[in-house]
């Protein structure tokens, strides 16, 4: 008989829908740790743009690969895989549960179903000149290039995405290879872990797009446009971050404040609706709506509960 699989809690869901709040309280009465699943806060220096945890809520219960990169660089699923999962056994070994929590999809799904990746296809001289090249001419003229090598890639990355259209075209011109085609063949390896899927969502999409409005205009109290400011000379990823890219053309006097605020609302409004489309498919889910439960932590705490009660049975002769 194999050995048993171990317990992995997973915190999904939109932006701006109260991951973050849940998952502290139910790290805090189940003896857990918090492990990053978001693509944007494992960089540091950035975090009133990607909502990361406070030190309140840091110092409540431990967290695990938060803000822990340098902006300028590069970082792959495949590679968030390999730390999350190292992460993961570090939080059992010590006792505790890991709760794994964010809001990218591509990472936490890739996590949950043990996807295996091929070799990295990475090149750090290729990467700078792609860089280089988006610097002076825009992105525009590498999404064309894109659209001839892997017209499959380029249908799936936003035209403005320059970060995932230097990542393809890195892997295109070092490997030789589509990334399209490595994606195909990414494959799942078998369960690794027992997974339990929560889902914060609103059944009332409004009130999730008032709340996103709300998280903007305390953003900017707390300093983002000095943040955006900074990220500018940070390199690339900084710059692509939703709250940084947004406002640039503001902090450099082509536009007036107000109309880039707006958009960046309308473009975390957006965001926020591809989350939930992604999540919304993802396998063994457990929605809770945040605005409809009487009490949302009481609901997630007793799916814990009763999953951690599951393994405790399977693990008696």
């Amino acid at each position: 008989m194999g050995e048993k699989l171990k317990s992995v809690v997973y915190i999904v869901g939109p932006t701006a829908g109260g991951k973050t709040a849940l998952s502290v309280q139910l790290a805090q009465r189940f003896g857990g740790e918090i492990i990053c699943g978001d693509s944007m806060q494992i960089y540091r220096n950035m975090p009133i743009a990607t909502a990361a945890p406070t030190k309140s809520e840091k110092a409540a219960v431990p967290h695990r690969l938060f803000e822990f990169l340098n902006p300028a660089e590069g970082y792959s699923v495949s590679r968030y895989v390999a730390d999350a999962k190292r992460e993961i056994n570090a939080v059992h070994a010590a006792g505790h549960l890991p709760f794994v929590v964010g809001g990218t999809g591509l990472y936490i799904q890739s996590l949950a179903e043990n996807v295996q990746f091929g070799p990295e296809g990475q090149n750090g001289a290729v990467r700078a000149h792609l860089q280089s090249q988006a610097l002076q001419n825009g992105t525009a003229p590498l999404y064309a290039r894109l659209q001839q090598c892997d017209p499959a890639a380029a249908e799936k990355i936003n035209p403005n995405d320059q970060k995932r259209i230097i990542r393809a075209l890195e892997v295109f011109e070092t490997t030789g290879e589509r990334i399209s085609e490595r994606a195909a063949r990414s494959k799942a390896a078998g369960q690794l872990y027992r997974n339990l899927v929560i889902g914060a969502f609103f059944k009332n999409r409004e009130l999730l797009y008032s709340r996103i409005n709300d998280r903007v205009e305390q953003m900017l109290q707390n300093g983002l446009l000095q943040e955006a400011a900074a990220a500018g000379k940070a390199g690339p990823t900084a710059c692509q971050a939703i709250g940084h890219k947004e406002l640039f053309a503001a902090l450099q006097g082509q536009e007036e404040l107000s109309t880039a605020v707006e958009r960046l609302k309308q473009q975390t409004r957006r965001y926020a609706k591809r989350q939930i489309t992604w999540f919304s498919k993802m396998p063994g889910l457990h929605p809770i709506y945040m605005d409809e439960s009487p009490d949302p932590f009481l609901q997630a705490a007793a799916l814990v509960g009763d999953f951690l009660k599951e393994e405790n049975e399977a693990r008696e002769p």
